[in-house]
């Protein structure tokens, strides 16, 4: 989206070196915030807004996963920040993931947390089950955030959003991955299962899988200091 400004919110110093942080459906930079926080003391956390989402504002007609993917590499070059590790959470994933088919030099080291969409549940009732099981095991403040950035995008947005990760077979371009990619799951993770989130590493050409005990799926938010730690563990993301 050549023009538009896109918004993204920078935390930590200035001379740190620099993760960028892709949202998932619906959710703005603002779900970032906590692992951004939990990053700034040693990282420069970039959480960045795709269009239509939070502060970015997006055309009439909703984008699919491929325009999201383009819109993301676009910034990334306008920016200089090709090359920059990427964590990703749940819609977000398949983003990045897409990038790496049509823009594979702008991927750096990549982080998936909670891929989606499981090959073994692809309907919007499955997923609406699931994303209302998941609330359990995620931290209350979260309820709110989502609440507010769903409003933002809009539900005709969101759910063509929706439909748009429900159509993007995101195993078949895995292989076109060819950086460190790990994928970290919560252990009670109900959109993302162990199963599903074992294929995805196994598909990655260079992936690994961790898993974070007794959290759920959206590790950014309720579990960003076990997703820090995890990071800084991993020699090509920390």
């Amino acid at each position: 989206m050549a023009g538009v400004p896109v918004h993204a919110a920078v935390l930590g110093p200035v001379s740190a070196p620099e993760m960028v942080l892709v949202h998932g459906l619906g959710c703005s930079h603002r779900y970032f915030l906590p692992l951004a926080r939990c990053l700034a003391p040693e990282s420069r956390a970039v959480a960045v807004d795709l269009p239509g989402f939070g502060r970015t504002p997006g055309p009439r007609e909703p984008l699919d996963i491929r325009g999201l993917s383009r819109a993301l590499a676009g910034w990334l070059r306008a920016t200089g920040r090709g090359g920059t590790p990427l964590v990703a959470n749940s819609v977000g994933c398949q983003v990045v993931v897409d990038m790496a088919v049509h823009a594979p030099e702008l991927l750096g080291p990549v982080m998936l947390i909670g891929p989606t969409m499981d090959a073994g549940a692809r309907s919007a009732w499955r997923q609406a089950a699931r994303l209302a099981g998941n609330t359990t095991f995620e931290r209350p403040g979260l309820v709110p955030v989502l609440g507010r950035d769903y409003l933002v995008c809009g539900p005709r947005r969101y759910f063509a959003t929706l439909h748009a990760a429900l159509a993007d077979p995101i195993e078949d371009k895995l292989g076109h991955v060819h950086v460190p990619a790990m994928v970290v799951r919560g252990e009670r993770d109900l959109i993302a299962p162990r199963e599903w989130s074992r294929r995805v590493a196994d598909l990655l050409p260079r992936g690994e899988l961790t898993e974070v005990p007794g959290a759920g799926h959206t590790l950014n938010y309720s579990a960003p200091a076990e997703v820090t730690r995890i990071i800084r563990a991993a020699p090509a993301l920390g």
